[in-house]
């Protein structure tokens, strides 16, 4: 059953993340993408909106597959969504619990700081291999087929640069709300007079 399905899934991919809903990516790219659920662009997408909306991403990137995968009827939909969103967040609030309650207990331990210093760097390679992941999926179109990149889009590292360029030299930063206009805005604008270069 496809609700008891996302809740496993969700719930699996809510356990083994550490480092907060950025380090989730991969492996929701990578049970997606086995599944035959999502496309590479189509999770692209959804991580791009998910970012953009109020809350905490994790809930959000799990909310909208949910949703994805209810067909066409609202109910569906919502009960595919609600399950997605449980699966993610229990495992948190069981770990949490547990951790409030022995807390006072560990929190000196040697063993365990040790287990929390060298668990960062593998956050860090998670957060880091997503920015890569990014990369080639928005600005290259990659063909499996052939082995190679087929396009790419300039228009979107021109945008990247001179968005953060702006916002670097300006006195008064940017709030990111109005940066995720103006390129929402531009993209709109942009979307039809141009085609990704070949290469």
């Amino acid at each position: 059953m496809i609700y008891f399905q996302l809740f496993l899934i969700f719930f699996k991919i809510g356990i083994f993340t550490f480092g907060g809903g950025h380090a989730m990516i991969p492996l929701i790219s990578e049970e997606m993408t086995e599944l035959g659920w999502l496309a590479e662009d189509e999770l692209s997408q959804l991580i791009a909106i998910s970012e953009s909306t109020p809350g905490p991403f994790a809930i959000n990137i799990a909310t909208f597959i949910g949703s994805t995968q209810g067909g066409a009827n609202f109910g569906t939909q919502l009960l595919c969504s609600l399950c997605a969103t449980l699966g993610v967040i229990t495992p948190s609030l069981i770990i949490i619990l547990i951790i409030a309650s022995i807390f006072q207990t560990f929190a000196s331990n040697k063993y365990v700081r040790r287990i929390i210093k060298y668990v960062n760097p593998v956050i860090i390679g998670l957060i880091l291999s997503t920015g890569i992941w990014f990369l080639f999926t928005n600005i290259f179109t990659y063909e499996p087929e052939t082995m190679k990149f087929a396009t790419f889009d300039w228009v979107q590292i021109i945008l990247f640069v001179g968005l953060y360029t702006i916002n670097k030299l300006t006195k008064s930063k940017l709030h990111p709300i109005f940066l995720i206009l103006i390129a929402g805005g531009l993209g709109v604008l942009i979307y039809n007079f141009y085609q990704p270069l070949t290469i």
